[in-house]
């Protein structure tokens, strides 16, 4: 179910729009979230004013996202979320499980939100060096960007638009994980052995091929049906180089068998000395 990311300067409203939009939800969906920085640092400052807690309240507010977020819940981000880098990494999250996500501004004034922050109880009040600090470096989403959209931008005194927000988490195609935000297959300890011994098998056959019979000379590598050519000489610190990233590419691809290792990577070395 679907993630709202809710963002703003300090004490610009965003846990009462997130109290509004969970009332709201409940009626559509009986589990909904709301996963807020007040729960992880009660005080304000000992959050904000060191860098280390910052990242350690960053870090597990992720991690409760990505732990509640399923098909039955609806989870509302309350906090500052002023990082477009921690943004992306949240709407990477909504990828990964396949699922609709919106971003919530509140574009309520420094002079409002300074304003509200003095009224505030003492360990919900921000001092006033975090509160600067926290205006000055914050990011504001852009609706261009895919991971702040779809956006809804908020004044103090705008309602929140409860059925677009609706429309946009319920009727939209949910996201759709790409290579970069899905798991990586998990390969076995005898695939990972075969491809490392056939890779350095096939570099050993092409560095002996070159030292007796000079370069220039077709290799026939054992258990292959290609055959390496080169024109000019391919010094080791080359060889491995390529068989680096040839094994990158064959554990985000991998081989239903491993006979044809060695076929495969002879291919990708003529392919990789051709480009060069």
């Amino acid at each position: 179910m679907p993630l709202v990311i809710v963002c703003g300067f300090p004490c610009s409203g965003k846990t009462r729009i997130s109290e509004e939009l969970k009332g709201y939800l409940s009626k559509h969906s009986k589990d909904v979230h709301i996963v807020s920085d007040h729960d992880h640092y009660p005080n304000r400052d000992i959050a904000y004013e060191d860098s280390n807690n910052e990242k350690e309240l960053r870090s597990s507010l992720k991690a409760t996202v990505e732990r509640l977020l399923s098909k039955e819940s609806i989870i509302i981000l309350d906090s500052l979320n002023y990082i477009k880098g921690y943004r992306y990494e949240l709407y990477c999250v909504a990828k990964h499980n396949r699922t609709q996500h919106c971003v919530i501004y509140c574009m309520t004034s420094v002079d409002k939100c300074r304003e509200w922050n003095r009224v505030r109880e003492p360990l919900q009040r921000y001092s006033d060096e975090v509160f600067d600090g926290l205006v000055m470096r914050f990011e504001e989403p852009d609706s261009r960007n895919r991971w702040d959209s779809p956006l809804f931008t908020l004044t103090a005194d705008d309602q929140l638009p409860l059925e677009k927000v609706r429309e946009a988490l319920f009727e939209r195609n949910p996201l759709k994980p790409n290579q970069s935000t899905q798991s990586q297959p998990l390969l076995s300890g005898k695939f990972l052995y075969s491809m490392d011994r056939v890779t350095q098998d096939v570099i050993s056959a092409i560095l002996e091929s070159q030292r007796v019979h000079g370069v220039g000379q077709p290799v026939a590598v054992a258990h292959s049906d290609e055959i390496f050519r080169s024109m000019r000489p391919v010094t080791m610190a080359e060889l491995r180089r390529y068989r680096k990233q040839f094994i990158t590419y064959t554990k985000m691809h991998p081989v239903e068998e491993t006979e044809g290792l060695t076929s495969l990577f002879v291919q990708y070395l003529n392919n990789c000395l051709q480009i060069t």
